[in-house]
């Protein structure tokens, strides 16, 4: 099983992730052992803590791609960002200051405040769209407004949204809500792609060979091969597979496990 993770803080000592080259390294190492073959480093950006300049990114990127060859890894990274929700958003893609998930532009991956989905989300990403910018939703599992209101990701997917989901939501390490309100997503449609959001050994590891595990036993092999190949797709800048969506509030439930001892 190859790999692609969409979103991981492996470069070094730029944000709460990786906190030098040798931590930089064993985490690569991991990823390699995880069947990663290829991975964005995704380091947060004007998320009111980080500011991690576009060519900043793409030359630290280059170095630590220089230190995975010397160590002979077999893992190819390329730059990107986690770029935060804000109003200077569409400011610093017209100055350039702003790395997409694929050469051509076609992905950005965007992170929503935590607690909240704004009132200006919808205007923001009605204007990405309009230049032909798909934004990548991260961890809306985490979302404290979608947990209230899962409804809300339906309508910014609507808008034109993907999402990405977080391999230890599913496997349940942010809780039981985080992790079934993920399983909602993924059995509503509104599931496209999984990412480590690897930053370190203990709790945010990289956590992919389990999931797509789970996933395959959980939801069948086509589902997670869909999302495999989605990866693929999304960093070369290609088309993905989309299904109809569902309201995940029309979703039956969940049928009861009843254990023997």
């Amino acid at each position: 099983m190859t790999l692609v993770d969409l979103h991981c803080h492996l470069l070094p000592a730029v944000d709460d992730g990786a906190q030098d080259v040798f931590n930089a390294l064993s985490l690569a190492k991991v990823a390699v052992e995880q069947g990663i073959s290829h991975l964005l480093l995704t380091p947060h950006h004007l998320d009111g803590k980080y500011i991690n300049h576009k060519l900043e990114v793409i030359q630290k990127a280059a170095h630590l791609q220089d230190e995975l060859n010397k160590m002979e890894l077999s893992l190819q990274v390329f730059p990107s960002q986690e770029v935060h929700l804000n109003g200077e958003l569409l400011e610093k893609i017209a100055t350039d200051d702003v790395l997409f998930m694929d050469e051509t532009n076609r992905y950005l991956l965007l992170e929503l405040p935590h607690g909240d989905v704004p009132k200006y989300t919808e205007q923001i990403i009605f204007e990405l769209v309009a230049r032909n910018i798909r934004p990548v939703i991260a961890h809306p599992e985490r979302n404290h407004a979608i947990q209230r209101d899962p409804s809300k990701l339906y309508e910014l997917i609507t808008l034109g949204c993907l999402t990405q989901l977080t391999c230890s939501s599913y496997l349940g390490n942010f809780g039981k809500q985080v992790q079934t309100l993920t399983e909602k997503i993924i059995k509503s449609n509104q599931g496209f792609v999984f990412a480590s959001d690897a930053h370190n050994f203990e709790g945010r590891r990289f956590l992919m060979k389990e999931a797509f595990e789970r996933l395959t036993a959980e939801e069948g092999s086509d589902v997670a091969a869909r999302f495999q190949q989605n990866a693929r797709n999304i960093i070369n800048g290609e088309d993905i597979a989309e299904l109809e969506i569902k309201d995940i509030s029309a979703l039956p439930p969940a049928k009861k496990k009843f254990w023997l001892f």
